[in-house]
């Protein structure tokens, strides 16, 4: 690779209650609706108002406002509102919002992590400064597991012994900015007795594999999402590709879109997998082919 990876983000921005500015990633989406109306779902979630109708299929409807905890829209709001249709871990859902703003390009070396003081509820991944305007991007996983919890139930793989030990005896490191993604994947891995390193962004995954390196047991399997605040996956994957001191890890990146664009840029720099979130099975086995080569 004769150059740094660097992908441009763009951020679709909204509103949801007053003035703030929210942003999602513009791969997440699949199309953006005027309001329409709704078929009941009984027994739902206070935050899911319905499914729409979505190129011939029943799409699940979730009220933003009311899901992060401000006031649900009311009725004569919606009719003014959007539906943005997303891609999400495997299926697709709509968000409705007060109102969609603008497409913005960005870049992740742009996006300040959240404050710590904000706590494991905020439903924020990341902050950017535009124009003096303060835009919180979206944890939507974190919004998918509240509303719809029975996601986060830990998936019962079945592997032999000899793989379970295979696994055990790796320097195994995740690295996600998301809670949600980080429990899945530590629960997989705990339900195994599989031990790991686990961080929350590139910068730290980075200096973690450095130190392991030092200490004489290297990381051999990284597990990375892509996008994240700081150091990207894709970054991260380019400056451990480029550091010739260090003894290469096999590279799992994993994102939450279903999108071939950004698997395919994870093979170009340098990544040995990616794999769309989330499916334990396809992930032990994605690591029992990294220890196959280094093996």
């Amino acid at each position: 690779m004769s150059s740094k990876a660097k992908q441009s983000q763009k951020l679709l921005l909204f509103r949801l209650f007053g003035s703030r500015l929210f942003g999602i990633g513009t791969l997440k989406i699949r199309e953006i609706l005027p309001f329409q109306r709704l078929t009941k779902l009984p027994h739902s979630h206070h935050a899911v108002i319905g499914t729409a109708t979505f190129r011939g299929s029943a799409v699940p409807v979730i009220d933003m406002s009311a899901a992060v905890g401000y006031p649900a829209l009311t009725r004569e709001e919606q009719e003014k509102a959007s539906i943005i249709v997303t891609d999400i871990q495997r299926q697709e859902i709509g968000f409705l919002v007060r109102s969609v703003q603008q497409i913005i390009e960005t870049d992740w070396k742009s996006v300040m992590p959240p404050p710590k003081a904000l706590g494991t509820n905020a439903f924020i991944t990341g902050l950017l400064d535009l124009d003096g305007d303060i835009i919180q991007l979206l944890d939507v996983e974190l919004l998918l597991a509240k509303v719809y919890p029975e996601s986060l139930d830990a998936q019962d793989v079945v592997l032999s012994d000899l793989q379970s030990e295979t696994l055990k005896s790796l320097n195994i490191l995740l690295v996600d900015d998301s809670q949600v993604a980080r429990k899945q994947l530590s629960d997989v891995l705990d339900s195994k007795g599989i031990s790991y390193h686990v961080t929350t962004n590139g910068d730290e995954a980075l200096q973690v594999m450095l130190r392991e390196h030092e200490l004489g047991h290297p990381i051999e399997i990284l597990v990375s999402d892509i996008e994240m605040p700081g150091l990207d996956g894709y970054e991260l994957t380019f400056d451990v590709r480029d550091n010739a001191s260090l003894k290469q890890p096999y590279i799992i990146l994993h994102t939450s879109l279903n999108s071939e664009m950004s698997l395919s840029y994870a093979n170009q720099v340098g990544a040995n997998e990616a794999l769309t979130k989330f499916d334990a099975d396809e992930l032990l086995q994605a690591m029992l082919r990294g220890a196959a080569q280094a093996g």
